[in-house]
Formats: C-alpha cells, sequence, structure tokens
C-alpha cells in the first residue's frame, strides 16, 4: 500500500475510534502518576501537587474553551463527534475560529489532554505524549483533509492554502457567519466539561493511594466531578424528555 493511501487508512481508523484510543494514554498516565507517588520521586515541575493540579485544570480548560467557540459558531453536522458513521460534512467552515486554523476542534483536544498530562510529575512523559498525540493526529487530519478536500474542491484548497493546519494564524481572523449559540455547545460539549473533573479527581485518588495506601476523598476536585457529573445527567435528561436544546439549523 502506497503511503498517502496508508496515512488515509490509518486516519480514517483512528478518527473513528478516536473516543476509545486515549484511554490508552490515560491508563499509562495513571499508571506513572501512581509510580511517581509510591517511589516518592522527585517532581519535574516546581509546583506542589495542589498547584500542579490548579496549572493542569486550567490547562485543560484553555482546551476547552477552544471547543466551546468552535463548536458554539459551526454549521450543522460539521465539527461533530460523528465516530461511528466517519467523516461528515454538509457544510466547509472557513470563517470565526477556522479563518485562523484549519483543525481548531484537535487545538483544543490538545490542551484538554495536556493538562492531564502535566499530572504525572514527570517530563518525560509529557514529551512522550506530545509526540503521540503529534503522529496520532497527524494521521485524523491527513484522512480528513483527503475527505473535505473530494467533496468541496476548489473551495477547500483555495481556503486551506492561506489557513495553518494546526498552530493558529491570529492575524488573519475573520469574524464567523454564524451567531454562536450555547445550545449546540451544551449539547455536544456536556461531556467534555464532566470528563475534565472526573479524569483529574481520579488522577488525585491514584496519587493520594500511591503515597498513602487509600484515596482520602478529601480534595475539592471529588465535589467538581460530582457536581460535574450532576450537571451531565441534568442536560442529558433534559434533552430527552424535552425540546429545550433543539434547532433546526444547528
Amino acid at each position: 500500500m502506497a503511503l498517502q493511501e496508508e496515512f488515509k487508512s490509518q486516519g480514517d481508523f483512528l478518527f473513528k475510534n478516536r473516543s476509545y484510543i486515549p484511554l490508552i494514554v490515560l491508563l499509562v498516565a495513571l499508571i506513572q502518576i501512581y509510580f511517581q507517588a509510591n517511589k516518592g520521586l522527585d517532581s519535574h515541575w516546581p509546583f506542589s501537587y495542589n498547584g500542579l493540579e490548579i496549572t493542569g485544570i486550567v490547562v485543560a480548560f484553555i482546551g476547552f474553551f477552544i471547543r466551546v467557540i468552535t463548536i458554539g459558531q459551526s454549521a450543522k453536522n460539521t465539527s461533530g463527534r460523528n465516530t461511528s458513521e466517519g467523516q461528515v460534512a454538509d457544510h466547509l467552515n472557513t470563517s470565526g475560529i477556522y479563518s485562523t486554523v484549519r483543525h481548531p476542534l484537535y487545538v483544543g483536544n490538545f490542551f484538554m489532554w495536556l493538562g492531564p498530562a502535566l499530572m504525572t510529575q514527570n517530563l518525560w512523559f509529557v514529551l512522550a505524549f506530545i509526540l503521540f498525540y503529534w503522529v496520532y493526529y497527524e494521521r485524523i487530519m491527513y484522512a480528513e483533509e483527503q475527505f473535505l478536500r473530494g467533496k468541496f474542491k476548489e473551495a477547500y484548497l483555495n481556503w486551506s492554502k492561506d489557513v495553518p493546519a494546526f498552530v493558529p494564524k491570529l492575524s488573519a481572523y475573520r469574524s464567523s457567519d454564524l451567531d454562536f449559540t450555547w445550545k449546540k455547545v451544551i449539547k455536544k460539549e456536556k461531556n467534555g466539561f464532566a470528563a475534565i473533573f472526573i479524569v483529574f479527581a481520579v488522577f488525585r485518588a491514584v496519587h493520594d493511594y500511591g503515597i498513602y495506601g487509600k484515596a482520602t476523598f478529601e480534595a475539592w476536585i471529588y465535589t467538581a466531578a460530582i457536581v460535574g457529573v450532576i450537571i451531565y445527567l441534568i442536560i442529558k435528561y433534559t434533552r430527552k424528555f424535552t425540546h429545550l436544546f433543539d434547532e433546526d439549523d444547528r
């Protein structure tokens, strides 16, 4: 198989499974956190664990904020979590955040992953994570761009030639053609909001278990995780039994 077809095949596979493969990274991170705490190894960061936890959450929410901006101004049937049916794009997003970078959702994902990666307190793990993310999403972006190029042809080529793939070009920003909608954000990103607190709560529990032989469940992050789950459930069942978040065109 030629490299072009191989990248496309790998990218399609990773795209369809991009909700599950990151769990492997989280598992490896958990092992590193436990090992680091249990062996009493020195942290590579000049912060206390509590300070590092806050830093990691801030970094993760930077990524979440990027996703919120992207989802809130994207057209219907684009920029979604469509993992089972593969690539879906009824429109080509080119304005708003898409005028500065071609893959803003993956930029957001990077920071949402980087935040928890910092909690390993190990510089080498963080560097390995960045390398993994690069290889992993490079193939997904390649497959996605092949799909978009085939569907939108010249329109895609004209847009993409001046817009970088991953590092935003802020000077090229152009206002979005669509109004921002919180309804779409709430529908699409309720999972991500809850997941940030849940992941950090699990990391804290493993860290404490490594040090004390038990999880103390005294840190504020556990309360935040519970609140995040409650908000998720409220939104989930509100959507199920009402039309509060329905929008015909978004």
